[in-house]
């Protein structure tokens, strides 16, 4: 037993090491676009359409659209109501933007990418910004947005927002989703136009209109779950560049009341990511169970010195990988030392995930259940 532990200790320090050490830096937060110094300025945004599904988002929508109208002049933007049942169209209606009605998705389709799809139809400016309803957008970043996308010739910019942290499982889960996302798409490597990576976060994408028609989006990713990542994908498979950031001035307020609230939002695409693959999830877990429990504490379970220099190296290089994005959320250090658990936790909610799959589910959101397909099975 001692040499099985051993030798899956240091494979998880040799991983720990790699991430490390990797020349596109995964865990880096160098990516960032935030607004100019000049950012109360108001600029013209005739060029832009903005394109919100909404889907019982009452609680939100008025903020957002409030700070969207706020960042200038001449911003086209169009709520598409996906069969609310609540005040989300009244709301969005009182702040003078346009609405569409949507209509049930057809079937295969997921309830977000219809809308978006009937949205599109409506667009007729150079850019389109695909905006979640619960985004708000500082003074200035669409400005930033745009300056980027047209200084290095981006068909795509994406930006991830910055999560709220406020409660305790949002302190302990909400950084180490931000980490993970980073390690499985490394955002060096998805902004290289010579690398096969793509990457892009949904709640916040400036894309150009003539590519997403040109790609026959969303049409050609109708029933993705990890649609923003697909969508980045098929535009950088296309032939045209793309980039993926982080910033402090796109902010989602859709908080996480508890633990099953964060754990459910993973597990409607967790296992999706390992491609519904038993054998993926398999080397998952041996991975994290090496990575977070036989390396960083074999040292305590054991005194030998090949232990102990194996935890010693592990906990190093887990602290130093895990401190940027702790910074970027203005978050304690000390977090770093409940990585362990907050991997396992993770982990949990990918078998989660399995077992909903296996069960003939692949997703639940907003009311609506999404079945496995038969040829999924």
């Amino acid at each position: 037993m001692a040499i099985l532990i051993l030798s899956m200790a240091v494979a998880g320090t040799l991983c720990w090491w790699s991430i490390l050490l990797a020349p596109w830096r995964a865990w880096s937060v160098r990516e960032q676009l935030e607004p100019s110094t000049d950012a109360e300025v108001k600029q013209l945004f005739n060029d832009v359409t903005v394109l919100i599904p909404a889907r019982n988002e009452a609680q939100f929508i008025d903020h957002t659209l409030s700070k969207l109208q706020a960042q200038g002049e001449g911003l086209r933007i169009i709520v598409i109501d996906d069969q609310s049942e609540d005040q989300t169209a009244v709301l969005a209606n009182r702040k003078g933007v346009e609405i569409i009605s949507g209509t049930t998705p057809p079937p295969g389709w997921s309830g977000k990418l219809w809308a978006l799809d009937q949205g599109l139809q409506q667009v007729r400016t150079r850019y389109t910004l695909l905006l979640d309803a619960d985004i708000n957008l500082s003074p200035g970043i669409l400005s930033a947005l745009l300056n980027r996308a047209q200084q290095e010739n981006l068909s795509l910019l994406s930006v991830m927002a910055r999560l709220p942290v406020q409660r305790f499982s949002e302190r302990l889960l909400v950084p180490a989703f931000i980490f993970f996302f980073k390690l499985l798409y490394p955002f060096k490597l998805s902004n290289d136009p010579e690398s096969r990576m793509a990457a892009a976060a949904g709640g916040c994408i400036l894309v150009e209109t003539s590519v997403l028609k040109s790609i026959n989006a969303f049409t050609s990713i109708h029933n993705a779950l990890i649609d923003d990542c697909m969508l980045a994908a098929q535009v950088k498979q296309a032939g045209f560049k793309t980039w993926i950031g982080l910033s402090h001035a796109v902010q989602s307020h859709r908080g996480y009341d508890n633990l099953a609230a964060i754990w459910n939002t993973v597990a409607r695409t967790a296992f999706t990511q390992l491609r519904y693959s038993s054998l993926l999830l398999f080397l998952c877990t041996l991975i994290m169970v090496s990575m977070f429990w036989c390396a960083p504490l074999s040292a305590i379970i054991y005194t030998d010195t090949v232990f102990v220099v194996s935890g010693a190296l592990t906990w190093l290089a887990m602290l130093v990988v895990y401190m940027p994005v702790l910074g970027f959320y203005r978050s304690s250090l000390l977090w770093g030392i409940a990585l362990p658990v907050i991997g396992t936790l993770y982990l949990l909610m990918t078998w989660t995930s399995a077992i909903r799959y296996w069960r003939g589910v692949r997703a639940q959101w907003k009311n609506r259940r999404y079945e496995v397909a038969e040829h999924d099975s």
